[in-house]
């Protein structure tokens, strides 16, 4: 199963293809779509939320989006939230009380260094247990990390194995990083967010909160999901997909979906 969100040139999620404007591969092979289906079904999710010193300047944008996303948000889904400075704390454990879990990402002071990989890692771990078969990451960063045990080659080696879709808000000084780790962010966040079909959208001022905020629990809830049984009889491991959009007006769409996946022999 390949879940799949397509927006436009305005960053518009579109919801109104058909099976026939899909062509999916594996490796070089097109494969025949065996299922198709539009989702708008419940989500667990977990929000990951960076209150490092990093972000003083930016905790009230990071506010703003709390704020922001959750009134987009479906009232059926499913909640976990983690804030991280030096290290990843849980807030809430699998709640569906938006009021509850707003008050206490939003009473969040920041300080300390920044273990953003690792709460990603621990993300990822709580959504095992998770209540619905969708589940997705949002991140809230300026993607820094100068704390985790854990590399970046590991996490994404751990999230592309997962059946996690993970989103991030990119808070981003537009002109000026404090420090390296800063600088590469906005590079970090994309790759992890890239590797599982998801996408890391930049905010560098508050005004442009609402807008991101809203694509992302748009591109959450309303996919399409393409399944079809491997032709390949390749021994490799790690399979590439591609998903290609035959519509008419294709040069203005998108497609993010996941690039690939672990095959187990």
């Amino acid at each position: 199963m390949v879940p799949v969100t397509v927006s436009d040139s305005m960053n518009h999620t579109v919801t109104s293809l058909k099976k026939e404007d899909f062509a999916l591969y594996e490796g070089n092979k097109q494969q025949e779509i065996r299922y198709f289906s539009t989702e708008d079904d419940p989500v667990s999710v977990a929000i990951v939320l960076d209150v490092s010193k990093s972000m003083s300047n930016k905790i009230d944008t990071e506010r703003a989006a709390i704020v922001e996303f959750f009134n987009n948000a479906n009232p059926e889904d499913e909640y976990f939230a983690i804030a991280f400075s030096d290290r990843p704390r849980v807030l809430a454990d699998s709640t569906q009380s938006v009021d509850q879990l707003q008050g206490e990402l939003l009473a969040e002071q920041p300080g300390g260094p920044t273990a953003m990989l690792d709460a990603v890692y621990l993300a990822v771990s709580k959504l095992r247990s998770a209540r619905y078969e969708r589940k997705a990451i949002l991140i809230l960063s300026d993607g820094g990390d100068n704390a985790s045990r854990y590399k970046l080659r590991e996490i994404k080696s751990v999230v592309q194995e997962s059946d996690v879709q993970i989103y991030a808000i990119g808070l981003f000084d537009t002109f000026f990083f404090n420090t390296i780790e800063e600088k590469l962010g906005k590079v970090w966040l994309g790759e992890i967010t890239d590797a599982t079909g998801g996408r890391t959208i930049a905010v560098d001022n508050r005004g442009k909160v609402p807008e991101a905020a809203a694509t992302i629990s748009r591109a959450m809830r309303n996919q399409y999901v393409l399944g079809y049984r491997p032709t390949s009889t390749a021994t490799t491991r790690w399979r590439k997909i591609k998903v290609r959009l035959k519509s008419s007006d294709e040069r203005s769409l998108r497609a993010y979906y996941r690039q690939g996946y672990q095959s187990i022999h």
